[in-house]
């Protein structure tokens, strides 16, 4: 009889259960469509006007040349080792160590990993919290405590419990959702914030590389500046001793050699500054890294520009900025569903035993489910302040996003405009080098044979190397312009100008 009992309460105990359940899958698939609401804004890329080309070169030849386009971040194309373009072995290794030790880099990643890891804490908001408390207890009654007239003998009881209690909130409005999808958009701007900070670094790298390399071409020309001024100091001092010059000639051989030994010494100041900071670029304490002095000057190369409505897409600090725009969009909902009620689906079932043994039997089961509704009734106005805070933190982020773009417009532009005038200098620099060196033949012939002083034969040298160093330097800001130009443009680029989508593989956010 007693089995028999035990069975018939099991029974009850599972059909209470299993009814239990099926009200939960009723109640759920009748708040289903309710779940599909969502309170945030239709979210629309913002309008930046772009021209048909670029102001600094010439119009582009196309169909669509009269047509104002929209920009569209397109921050997963591939950039390439746009710096192999340069030719040169050292930068190379250079930027692929940087790429693999920078630690502005490896900042980025982490800043990337930790909002790739918000974005699956609020994921978890889609399904049910389950807890479990389980509890041993073993209690005695007291003894002065019984009531009168009864007998006085204590009790001593065990309990075991293992409850189960799960509960759930069911996105009526969309606030689940539109927290996910705005923590998702803060990570796709934060992995364009990487691809920036490599872009960045990179041309960094390039621009230090390339003025330490144009530094070196410098030391030699000053190198070739102190040799010459040795052999005329001494050419002099043979001259004054023959009576055939005054002291002062040869005071202004020392001068011109002195000067041209400070300015050596200065060069090595400036480089040394930049392989300093090439080492910490590369991840490389400054103490342990040198780069051997290369004269050789690195030839400019033509860079494709495109138009503005296609290469600026590729600017992966656009393409953050309107992810930016997007997530604050998506808060709006966030907000705006704090007016609505809220839906928690609540459930416990728990096993209760005096003994162990008979723990997990039905008569020992206990169950409960329900709902519970939640609606601020008065909050002094706090709802509607959140809302505009976030409707007003939008707008913030959609004129960030056209200034960002603004300002990439410039950036080309600048640099357009400088590569154009430079090369219109150069050539007129590279005259004067011509000009000077057979001023300073001339001037050597007519000392030598002595028709002139020593000083127009100084002045001669020192009206060389003044146009040397100046040629020099504008071949580093032209080199440093085509870095920035590169950099300004979003980085490399595909010469057949086929898109392809770069894969992230684990560091992919979908």
């Amino acid at each position: 009889m007693e089995a028999n009992a035990q069975t018939v309460s099991r029974r009850i105990a599972a059909s209470s259960a299993t009814i239990a359940v099926q009200m939960g899958l009723v109640v759920v698939s009748l708040l289903l469509p309710l779940t599909g609401c969502n309170l945030a804004p239709k979210y629309s890329v913002p309008v930046v006007a772009t021209a048909p080309a670029f102001k600094e070169i010439a119009p582009v030849e196309s169909s669509q040349s009269a047509n104002w386009k929209a920009a569209e971040p397109k921050d997963e194309i591939v950039r390439g080792k746009w710096w192999e373009m340069f030719d040169d072995v050292e930068l190379n290794r250079l930027e692929e160590q940087s790429t693999d030790s920078n630690q502005s880099v490896a900042a980025a990643v982490a800043n990337f990993l930790a909002a790739r890891a918000i974005v699956k804490q609020a994921q978890s908001q889609y399904y049910p919290t389950l807890t479990t408390t389980p509890s041993v207890t073993r209690s005695r009654t007291s003894y002065t405590l019984t009531q009168a007239g009864q007998t006085a003998t204590p009790q001593t009881s065990n309990e075991f419990s293992l409850p189960l209690d799960a509960t759930w909130e069911v996105d009526l409005w969309g606030r689940v959702r539109n927290t996910v999808k705005a923590n998702r958009l803060e990570a796709q701007a934060t992995l364009a914030d990487l691809e920036s900070m490599r872009l960045s670094v990179h041309a960094d790298v390039a621009s230090d590389y390339l003025q330490l390399r144009a530094l070196d071409s410098e030391e030699e020309i000053a190198g070739e500046e102190v040799a010459a001024d040795q052999e005329s100091l001494k050419l002099t001092e043979v001259q004054f001793e023959a009576k055939m010059l005054s002291g002062q000639d040869v005071a202004l051989a020392e001068t011109l050699l002195d000067t041209a030994r400070a300015q050596a010494d200065d060069i090595g100041i400036q480089r040394a500054l930049f392989e300093h900071a090439i080492a910490t670029l590369t991840g490389t304490t400054a103490s342990s890294f040198t780069l051997e002095s290369n004269a050789t000057i690195i030839t400019p190369v033509a860079i494709p520009t495109g138009v503005p409505s296609q290469l600026l897409e590729r600017r992966p600090d656009i393409a953050a900025a309107e992810r930016r725009v997007a997530e604050a969009n998506a808060r709006i909902g966030v907000a705006r569903a704090a007016y609505f009620p809220t839906l928690t689906l609540g459930g416990s079932a728990a096993s209760q035993s005096s003994s162990l043994g008979n723990l997990m039997s039905g008569p020992s089961l206990v169950w409960s489910v329900g709902a519970s509704l939640a609606q601020t009734l008065f909050d002094g106005g706090e709802r509607r302040a959140v809302t505009e805070q976030s409707r007003a933190i939008y707008q913030g982020t959609v004129a960030n996003y056209r200034e960002t773009a603004l300002s990439a417009f410039q950036e080309v532009e600048d640099n357009l405009a400088t590569l154009r005038i430079l090369s219109q200098e150069l050539r007129a620099q590279d005259a004067a080098v011509i000009s000077s060196q057979h001023y300073l033949n001339l001037a050597q012939v007519r000392y030598t044979s002595g028709l002139d002083s020593y000083l127009d034969v100084a002045i001669a040298q020192t009206t060389l190397l003044t146009n040397r160093r100046a040629a020099i330097n504008l071949r580093m800001e032209q080199m440093a312009s085509s870095v920035q130009l590169v950099r300004a443009l979003g980085g490399g680029w595909d010469a057949s100008k086929t898109l392809v989508s770069a894969k992230y593989g684990s560091a992919s956010v979908r």
